[in-house]
Parts: structure tokens; C-alpha cells; sequence
């Protein structure tokens, strides 16, 4: 009987053919996908603006792919549960992260958060951008941005304003506003900015720095009055609305952002697909359309662009962290 003997030369041999028949196998999973739903985390409440813009870009993906995007709302801690939930998952692709870019930013300052943002996660993409909307209970007798610094002033401590708790930009937003004109609006905090403005339309609270999507159709109706928007020049979304700039606030400057994020080790041909899809779906007219109606424009860039957005939110927001003194409630 013959006995296949393997020399040190026929190992190497075979250990590389394996190794190549392994790298063709990855190679081929990674140009088929996705082969299955893919699962996208959104560390908010539904209804609120991530949550709808991310159900937009899903139906297209999904439209487009033939895969199920799974939408999961992870809401609390200011974003920080969904985001772990997304950072502890398998780096395959099929975990997705839909993150508001202000909270992203802010967090890190303000928690011991078990995620670095710049380290665990592999950026994909921006997707939509916007600026805050000042709005006020219609109730207040303040019409304009230096009405109500004028009846702030008039009564410290009497006013406050809600945000969606610590770590947003509506907190953000609010709490650079009253360092900049030198007024006591008391912050309440709550558990998503949709849920503040629930407060705002009964009464109960009198000023919220709000997501465009959420406030623009209560101040088109006029359940709410908006004073000014919250970015460095006026909006396409509101061409006629000044900015706090403009309304005697010189330097005022804050706006949001959306993008999306995985895991970190994502394998480079997947990021590059997923980038590539979420760059046609955002460049869709109708998608484009859509959020405009919604209070946002539709953007996209690449994983580099987005890493360089990311780096320089993180000092801005440190910058107004330590400036005002924000703390977590």
C-alpha cells in the first residue's frame, strides 16, 4: 500500500491553496451582499426625526436590495443604549447605526460612555442636515428672538425650555443661547424632544429648541410660534425665517445632523457598498423632496468626509460643554 507523504515544500503547497479557496469564499460573500435583513438601530423614540428619515432610506434599501432593513428603536440615556447595543454586534454589515450627530458628538462629554466615538465605530456616510427651530407656547407674549430675551430678562427663572435631556443639540442649543444673551431660562429635561414639544403644545413649557421635521408643521399651523432658526445663514427650508443671528444674537450658530455608522471592522468591500447605497438613496429626487417636507436636506459623503465631520463636532461641542457649563440632569 502507497503512503502520500507531504514534504515541507507540498504543506506550504496545500496551505496556501486552502488559504486561497478561503479568500475566493469571502471575497464571493462579500460581492453577494447582503444575503439576509439587515438590522438598523435607532437610539431614539419613534416618531422622532432619525426615526423617520431612517424608515425612508430603509424602504429604498430595501426597495432596491430585496432585503428587509429591520428598523429597532433603542431609545434612552440620550442615545448612548442603542449605540452600545450597535457597537457590541458582529462587524458584518448587518448591524447599522442611525445616529443624531449632535448627541454623537456630545455624549462622550457629558457620560462615561463604554464607547469612544471615533474608535469603535466605522463612519458610512452623513445622510440629512438641518438646522434647530426656536419655537415658543403661541400663548407668550413674545413675537421675535429679542421679545424673548427681553421678557427672560424681565423674569428670571419664570421661563424655561425643554430638550430631549443632556447630550442633545436642543440642550445644546439652549443652554448656548442663554450663555450668549445672559438670560435664566430653566432647563427641563425629557426623554426625547418629540416628548418636549408635547409640553411646549400644552403649555407646560415655554421655549424648545426643536428638530425641524417635528416642530415645522405645529409652526405652519400655528399651534406653535417659531422665532428664528438656529444655524449661521437662513435655510432653504425656511427662506423667510431669520436666523438668532440675525435677531440680535451675533455668532449664534448651531445645526444638526444625521449619518450612519458600523460597527467597527467592518470589511472594507461592504463598507464601500453600503457607502455607495446610502449615497444613491440620498441623492434621489424624491428622497431629496421627502425631506425637504420634513425639514431637512439630503446629504451624503464618504467614510472619509464623514470621519472629518465627526473630529470636528466632537471639539465644537466640547468647546460649548465647557463654556456653559452643561451637565447631565
Amino acid at each position: 500500500m502507497t503512503r502520500l507523504r507531504l514534504g515541507f515544500p507540498n504543506v506550504v503547497v496545500a496551505a496556501a491553496i486552502i488559504l486561497s479557496w478561503a479568500s475566493i469564499a469571502t471575497a464571493a460573500d462579500h460581492a453577494a451582499f447582503p444575503t439576509k435583513p439587515i438590522r438598523m438601530i435607532v437610539p431614539w423614540n419613534p416618531g422622532g426625526t432619525s426615526d423617520t428619515i431612517a424608515r425612508i432610506f430603509a424602504a429604498k434599501v430595501t426597495e432596491n436590495w430585496g432585503q428587509q432593513i429591520v428598523m429597532e428603536m433603542r431609545a434612552g440615556a440620550s442615545g448612548i443604549i442603542g449605540t452600545e447595543v450597535a457597537m457590541n454586534t458582529t462587524p458584518d454589515g448587518y448591524t447599522l447605526l442611525h445616529a443624531n450627530m449632535s448627541q454623537w458628538a456630545t455624549n462622550p462629554f457629558l457620560y462615561k460612555t463604554r464607547y469612544d466615538t471615533q474608535r469603535d465605530f466605522t463612519p458610512l456616510s452623513r445622510v440629512a442636515i438641518a438646522p434647530q427651530l426656536l419655537v415658543v407656547f403661541p400663548g407668550l407674549p413674545v413675537k421675535s428672538v429679542q421679545d424673548l430675551i427681553r421678557l427672560a430678562k424681565e423674569k428670571p427663572g419664570d421661563l424655561n425650555f425643554g430638550s430631549g435631556g443632556a447630550g442633545t443639540l436642543a440642550y445644546s442649543a439652549g443652554e448656548l443661547f442663554k450663555s450668549m444673551t445672559a438670560v435664566n431660562l430653566v432647563h427641563i429635561p425629557f426623554k426625547g424632544t418629540i416628548l418636549a414639544l408635547n409640553d411646549l403644545l400644552a403649555g407646560r413649557v415655554q421655549v424648545v429648541f426643536s428638530d425641524m421635521p417635528i416642530a415645522l408643521p405645529h409652526a405652519k399651523s400655528e399651534r406653535l410660534r417659531a422665532l428664528a432658526v438656529t444655524s449661521a445663514n437662513r435655510t432653504m427650508l425656511m427662506p423667510d425665517m431669520p436666523t438668532v443671528a440675525e435677531s440680535g444674537v451675533p455668532g449664534y450658530a448651531l445645526e444638526n445632523s444625521w449619518g450612519v455608522f458600523a460597527p467597527k471592522g467592518v470589511p472594507k468591500p461592504i463598507v464601500a457598498k453600503l457607502n455607495a447605497e446610502i449615497v444613491r438613496v440620498h441623492n434621489l429626487q424624491d428622497v431629496r423632496e421627502r425631506f425637504v417636507s420634513l425639514g431637512v436636506e439630503a446629504i451624503s459623503s464618504t467614510p472619509e468626509q464623514f470621519a472629518e465631520v465627526i473630529r470636528t463636532d466632537a471639539a465644537k461641542f466640547s468647546k460649548i460643554i465647557k463654556a456653559t457649563g452643561a451637565k447631565v440632569d
